[in-house]
């Protein structure tokens, strides 16, 4: 697999379970409500608010689907939320998003209640809601999960000039899919209009600013909500920071040369500390490069499995499941990959790897995938156009990739750099990658880990600096993201700001717990 063509690598694998099309005036099942003639009506909506087990509640929020005609069709955002446990000394609403683009909010807060445990369950009510074209929020549908399981079972040709004619003829083939399936939603669903969406949901919750907690995408959410409604922001943490200032192409070789440096870490660990359950040999020096080889050869052997549908470990597979170890911390998620590649270098079992790349993919054990790949892909398009790049740029990438990210690379050629992006998507967004500063915003908080592979931490470091008022917190360690990582000190940092508003001080550092 080569990562660059695989755009889903800023996923925060987050379980989730996802449902119907919601898009009202064009599939709904039910009648659709007329929409408000202004978005004056919009904002004046209160949330009808029902249990749906385990101490939470569900509801609806309707939004325009086209902020430029708000007398238009109006689309329905699925919401979840758990109220705080201390009413009497509550703070407001905490609205939260997982990352993706394309993961469920919902699936944050009814999967992950205990990563709030503490003061924010106690002083907030913890608010998930489905980004629009995502979960149960009119999900975008592309592909079926038959044509996804056969996509993910080829792996790519060897030959450069075969390579490139293949993924061509996908992209063409995809983008009419996502055309068919969805295309009256596919120009909305971009990010700006959903910070739109999460400025009604501010307002419909009764809060007067917006206090939210993005991560991994979620962070480019929050920038553009900044950017939007500066005056409006309360207290925003953006913890494993997209930089909106990067194009695709740089993203995407920063985003490859952070999991290559992951990788290489754990290979060295692997052989170093864990010599009798590492299978990648005695040689620190060589240990990544084992790895990389081996990933690359189920290309031409792929390793059978148990699935019931048949299905083997390919190389793209094989790639998407070892990364997402990486997305962990140094001592679960490490020792699990561990095993992992053990149990397939070993005894010639893909079944771990593949159970990750499921889990990632957003497929269950039934075979059934999720809309995120789909939503990701949409909404990417969405939020900013991917040139072809020119011939000088092209020689440029391809030298960084094989430079600083090899092991990723290693049949890497300027035909996969030259990829297509969205050229071949139904429409072209106008959106442009630029610094945020978000002028009269409340303080924010970035946070940015040292070790994250898919948001290297530079990223952070630019988010911040970009703002006008904001406060970077760094993280020592690996792994994807402060927040749930279990480190006290981060957690200090956030209860303290979320809870209080008390911005840590500049240059604090967290050190690996």
């Amino acid at each position: 697999m080569t990562p660059l063509l695989r755009s889903a690598l800023l996923r925060l694998p987050i379980p989730v379970a996802l449902g119907a099309l919601l898009l009202a005036g064009c599939t709904s099942a039910t009648p659709p409500t007329p929409a408000p003639t202004s978005t004056d009506g919009y904002y004046s909506q209160r949330i009808s608010w029902t249990s749906c087990g385990s101490g939470l509640q569900c509801g609806k929020l309707r939004v325009p689907l086209d902020y430029g005609k708000p007398a238009g069709d109006s689309l329905e955002l699925a919401l979840v939320r758990e109220r705080a446990r201390n009413t009497g000394q509550r703070v407001g609403s905490l609205i939260v998003n997982p990352g993706g683009p394309g993961e469920s909010g919902v699936a944050m807060v009814k999967d992950g209640t205990e990563q709030f445990d503490g003061p924010l369950h106690d002083r907030f009510d913890i608010v998930g809601f489905d980004p629009r074209g995502t979960g149960d929020s009119s999900p975008v549908r592309c592909l079926t999960d038959q044509q996804r399981d056969a996509q993910d079972q080829q792996d790519d040709p060897a030959d450069p000039q075969a390579r490139k004619a293949v993924r061509a003829q996908r992209d063409k083939s995809y983008a009419a899919a996502c055309e068919a399936g969805s295309g009256k939603l596919l120009p909305y669903v971009g990010t700006r209009n959903t910070a739109r969406d999460m400025d009604l949901l501010r307002q419909a919750l009764g809060d007067a600013r917006l206090n939210y907690l993005g991560v991994s995408y979620g962070t480019y959410l929050g920038a553009l909500y900044a950017e939007e409604f500066p005056t409006r922001t309360g207290r925003l943490v953006l913890d494993g920071a997209v930089d909106p200032a990067a194009d695709k192409l740089d993203s995407s070789v920063q985003q490859q040369i952070g999991f290559e440096k992951s990788l290489e870490r754990f290979a060295t660990d692997c052989v170093t500390k864990h010599p009798d359950d590492c299978p990648l040999g005695s040689d620190p020096a060589k240990a990544g490069e084992n790895a990389a080889a081996f990933l690359d050869g189920l290309r031409d052997k792929p390793l059978p499995t148990g699935d019931h549908d048949g299905r083997k470990l390919t190389s793209g597979l094989g790639w998407t499941g070892a990364l997402l170890f990486l997305y962990g911390d140094q001592d679960t998620a490490w020792r699990e990959l561990r095993s992992a590649l053990s149990s397939a270098i070993r005894q010639g079992s893909g079944d771990r790897l593949l159970a990750a790349a499921d889990a990632y993919n957003g497929r269950d054990k039934n075979g059934h995938y999720t809309a995120s790949d789909d939503a990701q892909t949409a909404i990417g398009c969405a939020d900013a156009a991917s040139p072809t790049p020119s011939a000088a740029r092209v020689q440029q990438v391809l030298g960084e990739l094989k430079q600083q990210a090899p092991l990723l690379n290693r049949d890497t050629t300027a035909e996969d750099v030259q990829g297509a992006g969205c050229a071949d998507w139904p429409f072209q967004t106008t959106e442009q990658p630029h610094t945020v500063r978000a002028e009269g915003s409340a303080p924010i908080l970035v946070i940015g880990t040292t070790g994250d592979p898919a948001t290297p931490y530079q990223s952070a470091v630019n988010l911040a600096k970009g703002f006008a008022n904001a406060t970077l917190l760094t993280r020592q360690g690996e792994g994807h993201a402060a927040f749930g990582s279990g480190n006290s000190c981060v957690d200090s940092a956030l209860d303290g700001y979320l809870v209080s508003g008390t911005v840590p001080a500049a240059n604090t550092s967290c050190a690996q717990e």
